[in-house]
């Protein structure tokens, strides 16, 4: 889903229809890794990412065969594909508020293979949880590095100040929730949250996830 305030409503749903059906092979459930460090109280996170760990203890105590895949922030969000393209035709930067935070996206194209190896054999992944991140962390300058090889110029990162990136955030069109919960990644990433790695991609899969710079190589074009 979308961000949305029905996230867990729809997880309810979802889980109270499979049961009825009773005959699942699998349910996968698509979260955040963000959940990986979040407990019943913590409250440093978004309204919505709270959502998804609610929305998990729903799932398991449904009794249903879940899959929870939780994959770190994607490549193929705004972040680092349209507002860095729009910045680097601009004047050859992205601009984020990321800080000395360090982060380790993940292409959407390995996240969803991931789950169709977990749906062509569901049985060995019962009951597991995989978190999908790129295949290394970087911190912001060593992402504008990678972003350079790929499109064969010079890439240099911008520290946005948080308070001038929140301010842009309501666009119009934008819904608050959104927003709250882009400027929440934001700050976490400046906390270093997503300073992570995993390997699950890989391990499910056989084939590691893509870097940022075969990413970026991939879509020159764009």
């Amino acid at each position: 889903m979308p961000v949305s305030p029905d996230h867990l409503l729809a997880a309810t749903v979802v889980a109270s229809v499979a049961r009825e059906y009773g005959k699942l092979d699998v349910l996968v459930g698509l979260s955040q890794m963000t959940v990986s460090q979040m407990t019943a109280t913590s409250t440093e996170e978004s309204d919505q990412q709270r959502l998804h760990w609610l929305a998990e203890q729903v799932l398991n105590w449904s009794g249903l065969p879940v899959v929870h895949v939780r994959p770190t922030s994607f490549l193929d969000t705004p972040l680092f594909t349209a507002l860095a393209a729009r910045s680097i035709r601009e004047n050859g930067t992205i601009a984020l508020p990321f800080g000395t935070g360090r982060t380790s996206p993940v292409a959407v194209e390995d996240v969803a293979r991931v789950v169709a190896t977990v749906l062509s054999d569901p049985a060995p992944h019962v009951g597991q949880v995989y978190e999908l991140t790129g295949p290394r962390s970087v911190g912001m300058k060593e992402l504008a590095e990678e972003f350079s090889r790929a499109l064969g110029r010079p890439v240099t990162y911008v520290d946005v100040p948080p308070e001038r990136w929140e301010a842009e955030l309501p666009r119009p069109g934008t819904a608050p929730r959104l927003a709250q919960h882009v400027a929440v990644m934001g700050r976490l990433h400046r906390e270093n949250r997503y300073d992570h790695t995993a390997d699950g991609v890989e391990r499910v899969t056989g084939v590691p996830a893509q870097t940022i710079e075969a990413f970026v190589a991939a879509r020159r074009d764009f």
